[in-house]
């Protein structure tokens, strides 16, 4: 054979790959411009013909505005805090019981509700539906806050409810006590007009959530648990919606939790004798232990993006960006070790892309001039939807690698299951046609909640557990939750009532119309 002759074989064998590869990529290429023309996962069951039910509309005149708001901010004043899990102020929260009796009147005494105390300071309520054959649902929230003081900056005291610019300042009014009043105000105002649900119900109101929910919604769930009763969904607190806060989404868009992160704190500890800081050894306890964490945070968590619901989240979002983002997020299958790339260099989107790492305590030394036998450090993560608890301590045991380490598991839990967000889901479908009654132009998507709540505790009564509250964000406001100034305008304040208004009716329905979908499969 010719040299000329080898060469024209090879020619044209390259020719046929590079043919291949053009072709495979144009095929690709006109796949994801028609996904991304074509895919809006939103249209759901915007379309189909929901079952007609005579629901109440509410018209909040003068004096009921005078006297929800004014309730609320009673409500704010109170100081529910729970400091730790065996302090809490329980004289605030005997306060608190107090005041909610006076202030829904209608709720205490309606022969259709049944209100017990639970673990002396949580609330359980179950309303009487009409038609026991309904499965019932659970709307959850809680009544104690997390510690605050005026001294860290707040422009207002933070019990004093004050009102400034058409907002209302006060540990609490965003989490959760605005749930809390909404939910309350609502059932108020059903009763008040003579309103019987078809279907039944049940509110829990635990007084223990920003320290684990141990003895108010564990013991909520131990007498539902006892009385057999299984749960269509739950709804509780958690995510928003957003207005401004994700840079290039066109509009505001209402998230609605479908699963948490799990949750672990793990620690570090090295042990060595002590000596005299004039004669050290060649490593000190707390040089090996900062080696440690220095390799931890060197060495982030495994990427995972696009294996856990945040995919959901940006699908459904995707038809709100311009190009090239469109065209990016409608074709996950594609592109998602691209955007998880590109979202894992922020700092409050890298929470979607993995388990996150962050080192909370260091502490070690109690002398200048004496090298200490003990070092400790603690570390709190946040596992990632696609990982196990075990999967992340194996991951740090062969960061750290370091047998004079010693990694000890504090506590911890593996993520949430993922609740169903499809056309068929009961619970989502009734809170995302709730949303869109009240706010019509927002888009409505899943997400996955970076924090904990107290319907983790819920798993064994239902595997729809839904975490959203109608809170509207706007860019600044995410950092006053658990900060300085958490605030609720007197407006947003009076949608959280108009939205448990209308979501405990929406529920009244036998089931879902059927569905009318233009989501493809890829």
């Amino acid at each position: 054979m010719t040299d000329s002759g080898s060469k024209l074989k090879i020619w044209k064998f390259l020719k046929i790959i590079l043919s291949s590869l053009l072709i495979t990529v144009l095929l690709l290429f006109t796949v994801a411009s028609i996904r991304t023309l074509s895919l809006d996962v939103n249209v759901g069951l915007q379309l189909a013909h929901w079952e007609k039910t005579n629901n109440i509309s509410l018209v909040i005149d003068h004096h009921q505005r005078e006297e929800l708001l004014a309730n609320f901010k009673e409500a704010i004043r109170i100081p529910t805090v729970s400091f730790s899990e065996t302090e809490i102020n329980t004289t605030a929260l005997l306060e608190f019981d107090r005041f909610l009796r006076k202030a829904f009147p209608t709720v205490f005494s309606s022969s259709l509700v049944h209100h017990e105390l639970v673990g002396n300071y949580s609330h359980l309520f179950r309303v009487q539906g009409s038609q026991p054959d309904l499965v019932p649902y659970l709307l959850l929230a809680h009544i104690d806050v997390v510690p605050a003081t005026e001294s860290d900056g707040w422009e207002a005291p933070p019990f004093s409810a004050k009102e400034m610019d058409g907002f209302i300042y006060g540990r609490g009014t965003i989490d959760d006590k605005g749930s809390v009043m909404g939910i309350l105000q609502a059932l108020e105002y059903l009763l008040i007009k003579g309103y019987a649900p078809r279907r039944g119900f049940y509110i829990g109101l635990g007084h223990d959530e920003e320290v684990s929910g141990l003895n108010g919604a564990k013991n909520i769930v131990r007498i539902l648990k006892q009385n057999g009763v299984q749960l269509a969904f739950v709804l509780d607190e958690g995510l928003a919606v957003i207005d401004g806060i994700i840079s290039g989404l066109d509009g505001p868009a209402a998230l609605i939790g479908v699963s948490e992160k799990g949750s672990a704190t793990v620690k570090l500890t090295v042990s060595m004798l002590p000596g005299h800081a004039s004669m050290p050894p060649r490593e000190t306890s707390i040089g090996i232990l900062a080696a440690a964490v220095k390799r931890l945070e060197e060495n982030p968590m495994p990427r995972l993006f696009g294996l856990g619901p945040e995919r959901y989240t940006f699908e459904h979002l995707a038809h709100k960006f311009k190009l090239p983002m469109k065209f990016v997020m409608s074709n996950l299958w594609l592109f998602s070790p691209l955007l998880g790339r590109l979202l894992e260099r922020q700092e409050n989107t890298n929470a979607f892309v993995r388990t996150t790492t962050a080192v909370t305590m260091f502490n070690a030394g109690v002398k200048v001039n004496v090298i200490p036998s003990l070092a400790e450090a603690h570390v709190n993560l946040r596992i990632h939807s696609a990982q196990s608890l075990q999967e992340v301590l194996d991951l740090i045991h062969a960061t750290v690698a370091d047998q004079r380490v010693k990694i000890e598991l504090v506590e911890g839990f593996d993520p949430l299951p993922v609740s169903s967000a499809d056309e068929k889901s009961f619970g989502y479908q009734i809170i995302k046609k709730t949303v869109l009654d009240i706010f019509p132009t927002v888009t409505v998507a899943p997400g996955i909640c970076v924090g904990n709540t107290d319907s983790r505790h819920f798993k064994d009564l239902t595997s729809n557990i839904y975490r959203f509250a109608p809170a509207w964000f706007k860019p600044g406001d995410p950092q006053r939750f658990h900060g300085i100034n958490e605030r609720i305008s007197k407006k947003n304040y009076e949608e959280f009532v108009v939205f448990f208004f209308n979501l405990i009716q929406n529920c009244d329905i036998q089931k879902l119309p059927e569905p009318h979908s233009s989501v493809h499969e890829l």
